[in-house]
Formats: C-alpha cells, sequence, structure tokens
C-alpha cells in the first residue's frame, strides 16, 4: 500500500513539473534582448561592479580597447601576494592559517605577540557549547557534511546569550568562534556519519590546545592521531589557499547579501556554506576526483597523449563521464593563464607523490591538464585561454593526506569562513544599504478567470 502511494505521487510531481514547464519558460533571446546580465557577469565573463573591498584581489586579465587579454594569476590578501605569504611561512617553518585569519579579518599582517595571543583565543574557542554535540550533531546525523556544517551554524545561534547584536564588537566575537568552532564540528559531524550511515567506528579524541588549526583537523579525523609535520604543514598551506578569494565569488557575495539586510552572523554565514555546497561551487573537487578515477577505469596507457585525449574529447562530447560536457578544475571565471593556488597546489602535490609512489597518477593529472585546452579547441571550436584551477589538485592532495572524500568540500568551508567573516564585518561596517538588484517582468495583463470557468 505504502509502496503503490509512493508510486502515485512520484506520478502527481511528475505531472505537476509538466505544468511547470508549460507556463515558465524565457527563451535565451530575451536576456540579451533587455541586456540582462545573468549570474552578474557582463559579456565578456567578467563580473558586475557590485561593490568595493579592502580585503583581496583577484587578477586574472588585463583589459585591453574593451577586449580581455589573459595574463599571469595574482591572488592577494590585503594586498600582500599570497604566494609570498606562502613562501614566508615555508621559510620560517610555520604554520601560517591563523596568520592569514588575522590578515582578513584586521587588515595587517600581526606582530609575532600579536598572532601568539590570536592562536590562544583560536584554541579557546574551538570546544562546542555544552551539549551541543549531542544535541545538534550526534542525534540528528547527516550523510552529507555540508548540511551538517550549515544545520550546526545556524543553530550556534540558540547557543549564543547574544546573537543579534549588529556592534563591531560583537561581530568579531562571533567570527572568531565561528573560525575556530567550524573545523570541531565538521570533525564531529563527519564520525557521526561514519557510525550512522557507514557502520563504522566513530571517535572524538580530546583536543590539544598547542595544535594550530591544520594539526586539529588531522588529530581529529585519524583514529591513531599521528600525523608527520610536513602532512600538517601541506594541509595548512591548503587552508591558506582557500581562505579568500574575493567578494564575488557565489558564498563570499552571499554572506555579503545577507549581512545587507542586518541580519545575524549565523544566518550569513550558514547560507553561505550552502552556496559553496553547490556543484558550481566548492563542490568541484569532489568532481574533479570523480572524474579522474571514470577516466583512470577506462584509459588503459595512462601515458598515451591519445589515449587520454580520446577519453576527454568524449567527456566533452557527453558521452563519458557524468555527461555534463565538463572537464571538472579547468578554467575559471577570472584566471586565464594559471591559478597562482593551483600552481602552488600542483608544486607540492608532486613532491608528496614522489615519496607516495603516486607519481603515475600524478602525471595523469598533469597529462589531462596539457590537454584539455586542445580538446575544447578541437570539440567545440572553443580556443579561449584556460588553466587549472584549483579544484583540479586540491582533491589529489587531500587523497595524498587520507583525507576522506565526505570531507573535501567541508575542507573548503573550515577554510574559507576566514574570507566570509572579514567580508561580514566589511559590508556590515562600511556599506549600509541592502542589496537591492531589479529583476525585468516579462508577465502581460491577463483577466482573471472564475475557477468554474478555467481550463
Amino acid at each position: 500500500m505504502e509502496e503503490t502511494q509512493q508510486n502515485d505521487q512520484k506520478m502527481e510531481f511528475r505531472a505537476l513539473c509538466e505544468e511547470f514547464r508549460a507556463n515558465n519558460q524565457i527563451p535565451p533571446e530575451k536576456f540579451d534582448l533587455y541586456q540582462v546580465k545573468r549570474g552578474l557577469r557582463n559579456p565578456d565573463g567578467t563580473g558586475v561592479m557590485a561593490g568595493l573591498t579592502l580585503i583581496c584581489n583577484v587578477h586574472g586579465y588585463l583589459i585591453d580597447d574593451a577586449e580581455r587579454i589573459p595574463d599571469k594569476g595574482i591572488l592577494t590578501y590585503r594586498g600582500i601576494n599570497v604566494e609570498d605569504i606562502v613562501e614566508g611561512c615555508r621559510r620560517e617553518n610555520r604554520f601560517g592559517f591563523e596568520e592569514v585569519a588575522w590578515l582578513l579579518l584586521f587588515g595587517k599582517q600581526p606582530t609575532r605577540s600579536q598572532l601568539e595571543g590570536f592562536s590562544k583565543l583560536l584554541n579557546s574557542c574551538r570546544e562546542l557549547p555544552e551539549y551541543f554535540a549531542e544535541d545538534m550533531i550526534i542525534k540528528a546525523p547527516s550523510r552529507n557534511i555540508m548540511n551538517k556544517l550549515g544545520r550546526s551554524v545556524l543553530a550556534l545561534y540558540s547557543y549564543d546569550d547574544n546573537p543579534d547584536d549588529p556592534s563591531l564588537e560583537n561581530n568579531m566575537r562571533q567570527a572568531i568562534q565561528l573560525i575556530a568552532r567550524l573545523p570541531t564540528i565538521m570533525t564531529y559531524a563527519y564520525q557521526v556519519k561514519r557510525r550512522h550511515f557507514d557502520r563504522q567506528s566513530m571517535f572524538f579524541h580530546p583536543l590539544d590546545p598547542n595544535h594550530s588549526t591544520a594539526e586539529a583537523i588531522l588529530n581529529a579525523i585519524r583514529p591513531d592521531r599521528v600525523f608527520t609535520d610536513e602532512e600538517a604543514k601541506l594541509l595548512d598551506l591548503c587552508m591558506i589557499l582557500h581562505a579568500e578569494h574575493g567578494g564575488g565569488n557565489n558564498s563570499t557575495f552571499t554572506t555579503r547579501v545577507l549581512s545587507s539586510t542586518g541580519t545575524d552572523i549565523y544566518s550569513a554565514i550558514s547560507a553561505a556554506i550552502g552556496s559553496l555546497k553547490g556543484p558550481r561551487h566548492g563542490g568541484a573537487n569532489h568532481r574533479v576526483m570523480m572524474m579522474m578515477d571514470d577516466l583512470m577505469g577506462h584509459v588503459k596507457n595512462w601515458e598515451s597523449d591519445d589515449e587520454v585525449g580520446s577519453y576527454l574529447e568524449k567527456i566533452v562530447r557527453k558521452e563519458a563521464g557524468d555527461r555534463s560536457g565538463l572537464i571538472y578544475g579547468m578554467g575559471h571565471a577570472v584566471y586565464t593563464l594559471s591559478d597562482p593556488r593551483a600552481v602552488i597546489l600542483k608544486e607540492n602535490a608532486r613532491k608528496m607523490a614522489e615519496e607516495h609512489g603516486m607519481l603515475r597518477k600524478f602525471e595523469l593529472f598533469e597529462r589531462v591538464e596539457k590537454l584539455s585546452p586542445d580538446v575544447f579547441a578541437k570539440v567545440k571550436n572553443d580556443r579561449k585561454v584556460i588553466s587549472a584551477n584549483v579544484d583540479f589538485y586540491s582533491g589529489l592532495v587531500y587523497e595524498m593526506l587520507g583525507i576522506p572524500s565526505d570531507l573535501y568540500t567541508p575542507m573548503f568551508a573550515v577554510s574559507r569562513i576566514a574570507g566570509w567573516c572579514a567580508h561580514r564585518i566589511e559590508e556590515m561596517e562600511t556599506c549600509g544599504r541592502i542589496m537591492r538588484p531589479a529583476y525585468r517582468s516579462l508577465t502581460h495583463e491577463k483577466q482573471y478567470i472564475p475557477i468554474d470557468e478555467r481550463e
């Protein structure tokens, strides 16, 4: 009886969808006719200018006589090249995510004493409120960790004695607590997911007050709590590179849109997590690994440009892979010649692949990166300059670090929350107007029809 009812509902929903399709089509040419910038993109693919920021700059091309000229990618946090930040941390053999969080929030590099104090503050805020883990995570597990992150952040509102105060002091307190707590929520949610859905043992290790954020994450997800300094520094590097990427990316813009209404920080950050969960945004690194697993299963000779290129052509023609026609991890809305994050990750991924006996797999990734532009040119006659983006190599790095695929996109979130919070505070402190773009209506006046006369 229940199965019959479910089938009847499916048929009813299918009929309702057909009703929707019959009355809700907007011809693509209408967007051009009314000069609507779909996706808030200009005709040349650049983003519509929606605001000003002191936090970050993403450079990927030059403009010459209104034409985009491809250029080397440059990413700066508060005016400082991220490559210099990474190199500085490497040279001094120290962790950098906490420093980057400070830089993004406050606008200048911290002194040694400021960084030490800030790191201690983050450590003191990592513990979740009393009974939060039991009531919000353990009792309500989710198959999707991003879903649990969003729900948990929203639930933190109820554990805050002063959630709605819009003052800078209150927003800063909340921001620092969220930056500290989100990794804890992620690792708890993953353990509960393992136990409830995967039927595997879950384990909750005590927090170590001396750990950096990257170390705390590895400590929480590994059964034996064992990891090397090199592994922790590589995860820290990933977090630095994912911490911020300008105000125009979808999740950060979501943060600013909600913040412009004056709503609480938990609502704004939960919405950003929902945005990042989307496969067109933060979920791409997981799809890269799925695509590469599929390719490895169908291509016998990984060293053959012809064989690998032929399968990539099938992917673009929607004959292979997930039939989307996309080579995941290739191309970016801003970067053209290079994505600096991908360049840094690729360099470190090669070193780790050599050490872990995964060089052949790494070189297959390189081959896909090399062949993809020609494949798009051949199959779609698209000769736009493209390069690998950060998602192309981040999943491979996570795999070599033993990070489970369930956490690929959540790792993006626990890194990017530093940037989200910085933009949240900047929006609240400097903008002062609710965002309210326009939509052109295509409806025409119609007469009301009494219900018994409708067809």
